[in-house]
């Protein structure tokens, strides 16, 4: 009976033990199965989105950049295909630099190429491909293809490259393009077209190369490879080509861009030309150059450190960044002014006594008996000094302001450029907002005679001036200037105009104008014209207005020596338009410390147009030397916004001197 009990109760546990065994085995399937329910039914989507990711790779592919070419077709930028030899640290054995040494045993890898790749790693990611030599031979190539099973994670890349074929020739036009940096990377994450850039590793960094990135860069296109487990391509799935960028043609001569730069020689300035009714810019010089192609890659520390700390500022694009004093290339504008405003009519004359007193302060001309009888025509055509002091103190400065403004003086010209700056187009309202004391801030009379000169406050860059020189021309109808004049479609080639109509019109008086194109024609045309000798037989009539400006102030009486140290000579400048009639081409220079503007400025100017009207190119004769010229000195006390301590500009708080141009 004992023994029956017993086997009863261990039946009973053995029962008990099987359930709660059952019963853990049935909720542990069940759990497998709820398991098996969410991935196979919720998450299923997700799931095989990944695995098809394990298997598709997606290979970006990277458009053909556009073409940039000049107005005839020259091409100046340019691609063309290479080998590179990339590492990717990520996935090489043993120590980097060993490896190097491996590869620099078969391929041609310079210390310059080690540091330049060191410094591309640390800006990339560990795990990218990033290049230690770039246009391998064929020699080079085939040597490491042999040893290639060597090299875990080195590989030879068949990639494009920019290539400027010109060097030097309108680099600040052109500008350049250069590897993606972080900085760059977080511009394109905030674009809106940041996925256009995947794969992408050059983009534009100065020039036209930057301000038309999108239109030059193209559409990526991207390929769909079917990947094995050990990570290599079995096939290709999908293909979606990449479309080329767009074509930029500009309306840049580029013969006329060549002659211009070969003429400067060794100076520093800048010219800027413009057909006056399309704003087509002809030419646009900045000199100093810089050869682009040193930035493709990545430019070594010792050009950058040549480049960077030349005191010549080859870098700085002066036609746009550049601020200088018009000297009296703004005598035209101050008689337009003073005919447009009634203060002056073309037949008022006076008998110039050489000087002008303004207070205690003595104005003085360059012909210490004066010019005799000057007339409007005559202030122009010899360069009267004493005519513009009187003008501008009659003006007044903001009448003066008011005038120049719409011509694009201190005002932003919109050219497709970035990085224009503004300049200084001065008055009494911005005397006040820019000084802080109300004793700085207020305006006195005596600082108005100096800019009827085209001195004291005035700063304008080369382009602006080159602007209103055009619109001046263009008998007051404003076209905006531009370096593209065209884009064409890197797939259908089709063609849009950039700027096709006028921008405003300036409402000037024609019998105005006439008077005062006519003076500018007796500059070049007249014997007693300031620019006559450089014009002399030139083979067609062009009107012009020379100008030469200080680059220091000078001290209450100090003299002005013109064999002292040449980087503190007056800056030479030179305006004109031609033909006279029907102006073709106008053209703005600055030559810095050039010296007289006929003398250093008109002679560049002069073969300019002899090409540009003529085709004739220059010979080895340099062109006729300007007349006899003397500087003047002129007390005003007149200073400088920080603005104008730009390339060539006066420094703030000294005293302006007038000049014979």
């Amino acid at each position: 009976m004992t023994e029956f009990k017993n086997t009863e109760r261990e039946l009973h546990f053995f029962h008990l033990r099987l359930s709660v065994v059952g019963g853990f085995v049935f909720v542990c399937f069940g759990l497998l199965l709820a398991r098996f329910i969410w991935l196979q039914v919720y998450k299923h989507s997700d799931y095989a989105a990944q695995a098809e990711d394990n298997r598709i790779s997606i290979v970006p592919l990277v458009p053909n950049r556009g073409l940039i070419v000049d107005r005839n077709g020259v091409v100046l930028a340019r691609n063309f295909s290479a080998y590179t030899l990339e590492i990717t640290p990520s996935k090489i054995d043993g120590d980097l630099d060993a490896v190097i040494d491996s590869l620099a045993e078969l391929v041609d890898i310079q210390s310059k190429d080690r540091k330049h790749f060191k410094k591309l790693l640390e800006e990339s990611k560990n795990f990218e491909s990033t290049p230690i030599r770039t246009r391998l031979s064929d020699a080079e190539v085939a040597r490491f293809t042999a040893q290639r099973y060597r090299f875990r994670g080195v590989e030879i890349q068949a990639r494009l490259f920019r290539q400027y074929p010109l060097g030097a020739v309108a680099s600040h036009v052109i500008g350049y393009i250069g590897r993606v940096s972080q900085k760059d990377a977080e511009k394109i994450d905030a674009m809106d077209d940041s996925a256009n850039y995947s794969g992408t590793e050059y983009i534009g960094k100065e020039g036209l190369e930057k301000s038309y990135e999108k239109e030059l860069h193209g559409t990526t296109g991207n390929e769909e490879v079917e990947i094995s487990a050990g990570g290599r391509a079995v096939r290709t799935l999908s293909r979606s080509s990449a479309s080329p960028g767009n074509n930029l043609i500009l309306s840049i001569d580029i013969e006329l861009q060549k002659i211009v730069e070969e003429a400067f020689g060794d100076r520093r300035g800048a010219l800027v030309a413009i057909e006056p009714a399309t704003g087509d810019v002809l030419a646009y010089v900045s000199k100093p150059t810089y050869d682009p192609n040193l930035f493709v890659e990545g430019i070594d520390q010792q050009s950058w450190d040549d480049l960077n700390n030349s005191p010549d500022k080859p870098l700085v694009n002066r036609p746009l960044s550049g601020t200088y004093p018009p000297g009296s290339t703004y005598k035209p504008f101050m008689a337009l002014a003073a005919l447009q405003l009634g203060v002056r009519t073309p037949s008022w004359s006076f008998n110039d006594p050489g000087h002008f007193v303004f207070g205690n302060h003595v104005f003085r001309d360059d012909i210490p008996q004066g010019h005799g009888v000057v007339d409007m025509h005559n202030s122009i055509v010899k360069s009267c000094d004493i005519y513009y002091f009187m003008l501008a103190n009659d003006l007044g400065v903001d009448a003066i302001h008011d005038f120049m403004k719409p011509f694009g003086f201190g005002e932003l010209t919109g050219i497709d450029l970035e990085n224009e700056r503004v300049g200084l187009l001065p008055s009494t309202a911005w005397k006040r907002g820019y000084y802080k004391t109300r004793e700085q801030q207020k305006w006195y009379a005596g600082e108005t005679i100096s800019l009827g000169i085209g001195q004291g406050y005035n700063a304008f860059t080369p382009l602006q001036l080159a602007k209103a020189v055009a619109t001046l021309a263009n008998n007051g109808v404003v076209m905006k200037p531009h370096l593209v004049k065209t884009i064409e479609s890197g797939v259908t080639l089709a063609r849009t105009l950039v700027v096709q109509k006028e921008s405003n019109r300036i409402s000037l008086k024609q019998e105005n104008i006439d008077v005062v194109k006519q003076a500018m024609v007796g500059v070049t045309s007249e014997p007693s014209g300031t620019a006559f000798r450089v014009f002399k037989d030139a083979g067609y009539v062009s009107a012009g207005k020379t100008g030469t400006a200080q680059v220091v102030g000078m001290k209450k009486n100090e003299k002005y020596n013109r064999n002292g140290d040449e980087r503190l000579r007056d800056n030479a400048l030179f305006t004109a338009f031609a033909p006279a009639d029907h102006p073709r081409i106008a053209i703005a220079i600055v030559v810095e410390n050039g010296g007289f503007g006929a003398a250093a400025a008109a002679p560049i100017v002069r073969k300019a147009l002899d090409y540009y009207l003529l085709g004739k190119r220059p010979d080895s004769k340099d062109m006729p030397p300007a007349g006899k010229d003397d500087f003047i000195d002129i007390e005003s006390a007149a200073a400088l916004k920080a603005e104008a301590e730009s390339v060539g500009g006066p420094k703030p708080g000294m005293e302006t001197r007038g000049s014979k141009d």
